[in-house]
C-alpha cells in the first residue's frame, strides 16, 4: 500500500479527487497518510478531517524557506510518505525537499508545460490568446514546473473564457488524471527515461470508471 502525502493550499479539490477515488475503490493500491498546508486556514484541511486523515498546518511566514520545507520533511517521514502529491501547493519548495524525495513527488499544473509555468497558468493562457490550453501531471525537479511529464489533457479556450470559466473546465480533466497518475505510480507502471515518462500500461482515468458504473447500473 503506497502512503502518499498530500500538500495543499486552498479549496482542495484535487485532493478530494483522490480521495473520491479511494473511497469508490477505484485507487485500491494507495492511502492518504497526511495532508499538510501552509494555510492555516484552507479548506483543503477540512476536507483531510472529515475522512479522519491527519492534516496539519506549518506556518510558513517570516521563516526561511529552508526551515519550513525541514518541517514538512519531518512530518512526511514521520508519516512514512512514499509518494508527495503537491495538489495546488502554492508554494516553491528547496533543493533539499526536491532530493530527499527525488523521484517521488507529483505536481498538477492547470496548463500545458512547457507553456505558462508559474502561479497565474489560466490568466497567462488567456492573455496570450491561446486556443488550447489544459492540465499537466509531472515529476517535480529543482526547478518550476520543469520536470518530466506524466500525462496531460488539452482544453478548447472559449473566446468568452475567463479565468473561472476556464478553470472549471480544466479541474475536470485535473481530478481525472490526478488519481490515474497515483494508481499508475503505485503500481510502477511510470518509467522515465531522460525527460521522458513512459507509461507501461493504459488504464481508465478515474471519471472514466465511474461513467462505466453509471451506465451498467442505469
Amino acid at each position: 500500500m503506497l502512503n502518499l502525502g498530500v500538500l495543499v493550499s486552498g479549496k482542495g479539490s484535487d485532493l478530494q479527487s483522490i480521495i473520491d477515488s479511494i473511497e469508490s475503490g477505484y485507487l485500491t493500491e494507495a492511502k492518504i497518510a497526511v495532508v499538510i498546508s501552509n494555510k492555516a486556514d484552507a479548506f483543503a484541511l477540512e476536507r483531510a478531517r472529515r475522512y479522519d486523515i491527519p492534516a496539519i498546518f506549518i506556518e510558513f511566514r517570516k521563516r526561511p524557506r529552508l526551515d519550513f520545507d525541514k518541517d514538512m520533511i519531518e512530518v512526511l517521514k514521520k508519516y512514512k510518505v512514499d509518494l508527495v502529491v503537491m495538489a495546488g501547493f502554492m508554494r516553491l519548495v528547496t533543493q533539499e525537499f526536491v532530493s530527499t524525495f527525488k523521484g517521488r513527488i507529483i505536481n498538477i499544473h492547470p496548463a500545458l508545460l512547457p507553456s505558462f509555468p508559474g502561479t497565474h497558468g489560466h490568466r497567462d493562457a488567456l492573455n496570450w490568446g491561446v486556443k488550447v490550453s489544459g492540465c499537466t501531471i509531472h515529476f517535480l525537479d529543482e526547478q518550476m514546473d520543469h520536470g518530466p511529464i506524466i500525462m496531460q489533457h488539452a482544453v478548447e479556450v472559449k473566446e468568452d473564457d475567463t479565468e473561472e470559466t476556464l478553470s472549471q473546465r480544466i479541474l475536470v480533466h485535473e481530478h481525472n488524471l490526478l488519481p490515474l497518475a497515483i494508481k499508475l505510480y503505485a503500481r510502477g507502471s511510470l518509467e522515465v527515461k531522460d525527460r521522458k515518462v513512459i507509461i507501461k500500461e493504459q488504464l481508465p482515468g478515474f471519471m472514466d470508471t465511474q461513467a462505466l458504473k453509471h451506465v451498467r447500473t442505469s
